[in-house]
């Protein structure tokens, strides 16, 4: 114990100037938005080069469950393939629910939180593939969350399981629209919130995107209705709502780019502006 106070007093000059040039460094980048940035940035290239190397060893032991989900998934489109009247005149799949394949993105998953009250995954790919901020992100099953950040190889999505960042959605047979959220408590369930009651709702209802979002084409799936709970004093439904996803496991991801997005936004814009006025 003595010769750590020995030390401490050894070197308490020095000890001190590390300290406040880490406070002086840590205010520089909180009070500046270019330094933050930058700092983001660092940290997702580093964090993404070692989640990418820990994916590789998980992946290799991984082979046996892939190919087999592979082999299910070739058996069903040889199935519809071979079923079909005419297989000379099978139309080609150019588009995932309306999204041309120029407008997809492919990355993978090399990291993936769902323990928080708000989860992140990590991606292999990042503005070099063309991948923005506020990007949709979604698989074969469903919808998988929202890029959040990037840097030139790597990209932070913000899933769905997180309570700040409600999604459009819709009761896909009647069109009525609400808001879906994550309670935080179940990772396999999220919630459609402000439903009206007018709305037909019954168990095992698809839930899909709605309309509403430029980040999400609308009909991408999400999952199907398991309870329905009603607010007397609302006036609303809030709904269960199992995943299709399984947001523990997950693989190769697309990220959507809508080249209207843009436009859309500032006309919106200028239509609110020009009504303030």
């Amino acid at each position: 114990m003595q010769q750590i106070f020995n030390f401490i007093f050894k070197n308490r000059y020095r000890m001190l100037f590390l300290l406040l040039m880490a406070t002086a460094v840590s205010l520089t980048i909180q009070s500046h938005s270019y330094h933050k940035s930058k700092v983001i940035s660092s940290a997702n290239f580093l964090t993404g080069g070692v989640y990418k190397q820990i994916n590789n060893v998980n992946e290799y032991f991984n082979l046996r469950t892939k190919n087999e989900e592979l082999a299910l998934e070739n058996a069903r489109l040889k199935s519809i393939l071979f079923n079909r009247k005419d297989t000379l005149k099978v139309p080609l799949l150019d588009t995932i629910k309306g999204v041309k394949k120029t407008d997809l993105i492919v990355a993978k998953v090399i990291h993936n939180s769902y323990s928080a009250q708000v989860n992140f995954l990590t991606l292999d790919s990042g503005a070099k593939n063309g991948i923005r901020p506020e990007m949709g992100v979604i698989n074969s099953l469903g919808i998988v969350g929202i890029v959040e950040n990037v840097s030139p190889n790597y990209a932070t999505v913000l899933s769905i399981l997180n309570t700040e960042s409600p999604i459009n959605a819709k009761i896909k047979k009647s069109n009525h629209i609400g808001s879906l959220i994550w309670n935080g408590k179940n990772t396999g369930f999220v919630q459609l919130i402000d439903v009206p009651r007018l709305a037909s709702v019954r168990k095992g209802d698809t839930i899909v995107t709605g309309g509403q979002s430029t980040i999400f084409p609308e009909n991408i799936n999400i999952g199907t209705i398991e309870k329905i709970y009603t607010d007397d004093q609302t006036n609303y439904y809030t709904l269960d709502v199992r995943l299709f996803n399984d947001m523990t496991s997950l693989g190769h991801v697309y990220i959507i780019r809508n080249r209207d997005r843009q436009e859309i936004l500032t006309l919106e814009k200028k239509t609110q502006k020009n009504n303030e006025q």
